[in-house]
């Protein structure tokens, strides 16, 4: 995620304050007016995604607000007031005496559901519903992750072979003779190596980094609070890296029979690790921003999925490097390749939003933005395909459930044929207003779209 934009002389705990009626939804958000309270030390402001409120604030506040990756701000016609738009992040943070909390369009279990962390919907449940009530999301996916480690631990802490390289006096394991012939005839001390059963390896790194982080996360229920300290007691005696050095570490695990089980926890771990950034405060207390990119998580879930749903019919390569021209001087990066004996037999692209220049389905029969079909274009002429794919997620600014185009499998489609080139460019959307079990149906009706197009084109 891109870094955390000076976010300094937060407060820990803020106090509410009403921001008016909820937001309507769409690109034109409905713009509220938000008074500035300054007799009150803290503002708490409530934003959907992809809406917008007007809100007074001085000019420093307002341009330190803009240099955030989260929200945009514009100057309003009246001196003093400004215009707060929500982009595809959510989350809260914190910045100066102001609040941002910033809701998703679905429902919070389907947001959970969208983690992908392998587990069944009803271990998020409780943590859904504790999101739904408070609009803090960092306690809840805190809570969540505290009670994964927990189950996860329970089977037994992951212990592995690790090499390990020193000079010691006494022989341990073997001797590297490379090493020791360098020294002259210089007999001690040894040059020793030898592969060590120890707990501290990568795995439980990367947990106990999360689970300090977690720690001082404020506002975390104190059951959960109690769960993360012992677990860290559990994990004791484990190296402890930075957050940065722990997500490079959870890039390189690779998994196995042996350690499956802990991949729900560790896709929670990344998700702290790599979101999440604390400012300290009075005390032991700190202010938390922790901001989660829609569109990212979208993109993961869904490619996660269809590697699943594909597996044994098609291999599924994620953001894989090619080049649009033949001198390879224009690189191009498509969301998804399917390949078939290494040969690329299928690609897609992966949007989470409509765009204002977009059509909704049902409205004509061409669904995506122009721009995604030229980009999609692209891709299929670099790789001398037929067809190519734009998954979209079903139009979750509108509070309407579109249903014209949603066919028997679940699963809302058009197409579009390029002229002069004949290519098929089809647009598919992912309704994530639905349940999760509707949401696996439509992701299983995605692959069978995908693995048939592919075979009738004699992919």
């Amino acid at each position: 995620m891109p870094p955390t934009r000076e976010l300094t002389d937060a407060s820990a705990e803020t106090s509410a304050e009403n921001g008016g009626g909820p937001g309507t939804s769409g690109d034109e958000a409905a713009v509220q007016r938000i008074d500035s309270a300054r007799e009150e030390p803290d503002r708490r402001i409530m934003l959907d995604e992809w809406s917008a409120k007007r809100l007074r604030l001085d000019d420093d506040l307002a341009r330190r607000l803009n240099q955030t990756d989260w929200v945009s701000v514009q100057p309003d016609s009246e001196s003093g007031w400004w215009k707060v738009s929500a982009r595809q992040w959510v989350g809260a943070f914190t910045l100066g005496d102001l609040r941002i909390i910033v809701r998703p369009k679905i429902k919070p279990e389907n947001l959970f559901f969208l983690l992908e962390v392998g587990l069944p919907p009803e271990a998020w449940q409780a943590e859904a519903i504790d999101y739904a009530t408070n609009d803090e999301l960092l306690p809840a996916v805190v809570s969540f992750f505290a009670r994964t480690a927990e189950t996860t631990l329970a089977r037994g802490l992951f212990h592995h072979y690790r090499h390990e390289e020193d000079d010691l006096l006494a022989l341990r394991g073997r001797i590297d003779f490379v090493r020791q012939f360098r020294r002259g005839g210089v007999l001690v001390p040894m040059a020793c190596e030898w592969d060590d059963f120890t707990a501290d390896v990568d795995e439980n790194r990367c947990l106990t980094a999360a689970i300090r982080l977690a720690l001082r996360v404020p506002d975390v229920p104190h059951d959960d609070r109690r769960r993360l300290r012992r677990l860290l007691a559990a994990l004791d005696g484990v190296a402890e890296p930075t957050a940065s050095a722990a997500l490079e570490r959870l890039d390189r695990i690779g998994y196995t029979r042996l350690n499956e089980h802990y991949r729900p926890a560790l896709v929670l771990a990344r998700l702290i690790l790599a979101n999440c950034t604390l400012q300290d405060q009075h005390g032991d207390t700190a202010a938390s921003a922790f901001m989660v990119d829609m569109n990212e998580l979208f993109e993961q879930f869904v490619t996660s999925r269809l590697q699943r749903e594909l597996r044994g019919r098609l291999d599924v390569a994620s953001q894989h490097n090619l080049h649009l021209d033949d001198e390879h001087q224009v690189r191009i990066r498509p969301d998804l390749t399917f390949r078939r004996l290494g040969q690329a037999v299928g690609v897609a692209d992966i949007k989470y939003k409509f765009g204002a220049e977009g059509s909704r389905f049902g409205d004509d029969e061409t669904a995506g933005r122009q721009s995604d079909y030229y980009q999609l274009l692209a891709y299929s002429t670099a790789l001398n395909l037929e067809e190519g794919t734009l998954i979209y997620c079903a139009d979750v600014n509108k509070d309407e459930v579109i249903e014209q185009q949603i066919l028997n499998d679940s699963l809302a489609k058009s197409t579009i044929r390029v002229q002069h080139a004949g290519t098929k460019l089809h647009a598919v959307a992912i309704d994530l207003s639905r349940t999760p079990a509707d949401i696996d149906a439509q992701i299983t009706a995605l692959a069978n779209q995908l693995a048939g197009t592919i075979d009738l084109s004699g992919g």
